[in-house]
């Protein structure tokens, strides 16, 4: 695991994160996992796309007590799946929850299309990121997204830790990756979104590169 301001982080495929203090584990968009892993106090779901809302993993992860965060889309998707405890995030949504605080950060993209015209994470979806707040420590997951306004006046957020797709495809280019990464400002920069559904890591080392000669801190894990 990689430790940064007293949190271990380990990062298990594409977008799935475990970030915890020894006691308290939370999950990002779980998905690829082997079934042995800690069990989850908290998840948080970006979207409803197979490869960010695995019930499959999430079988893997959850207890009886583990609370969810996702937005409607995904909680209609649930269903009767699961019958654990769900709070709904809206982009720009806030939360306080158990000692965390959680802030939606809207989720979308402007130049990756699926055909033209349509892309492959609309605005209107509601897809979301998190800013979650948990033991003083600002963690900034952007899920699937594009470099968007929204990210402009973060800065202001003093992020901690910032998970940022760096593939290209369905998500923001290298480029477009350290562009938002400079504007942000994370006290440290963790690449994800390759490696198992598209991209590879020589994305997440070429994002490591760009981060270094821009005077980011960052990380490939």
């Amino acid at each position: 695991m990689f430790n940064y301001k007293g949190l271990d982080i380990k990062r298990f495929s594409h977008d799935c994160f475990l970030v915890t203090d020894g006691k308290v584990n939370i999950y990002f968009d779980p998905f690829k996992l082997n079934g042995d892993e800690p069990k989850a106090d908290y998840i948080f779901i970006s979207h409803e796309h197979y490869d960010h809302f695995s019930i499959d993993d999430i079988h893997k992860i959850i207890k009886d007590t583990t609370v969810l965060f996702m937005n409607k889309t995904t909680h209609k998707e649930m269903d009767s799946l699961l019958n654990n405890k769900v709070i709904i995030i809206e982009p720009s949504g806030e939360v306080d929850f158990n000692g965390m605080h959680i802030e939606g950060v809207p989720a979308y993209n402007i130049n990756k299309f699926r055909e033209p015209g349509k892309v492959y994470h609309a605005k209107e979806d509601k897809k979301l990121g998190f800013i979650v707040t948990f033991n003083g420590v600002k963690i900034y997951h952007m899920g699937d997204t594009d470099y968007i306004l929204e990210m402009d006046n973060l800065i202001s957020k003093n992020i901690d830790i910032l998970f940022i797709p760096v593939s290209g495809t369905y998500v923001m280019t290298v480029t477009e990756a350290l562009n938002a990464a400079d504007k942000i400002k994370a006290g440290i920069s963790i690449p994800m979104h390759y490696g198992a559904i598209c991209g590879d890591k020589k994305q997440a080392d070429d994002f490591k590169e760009g981060c270094k000669k821009r005077g980011l801190n960052v990380a490939v894990i």
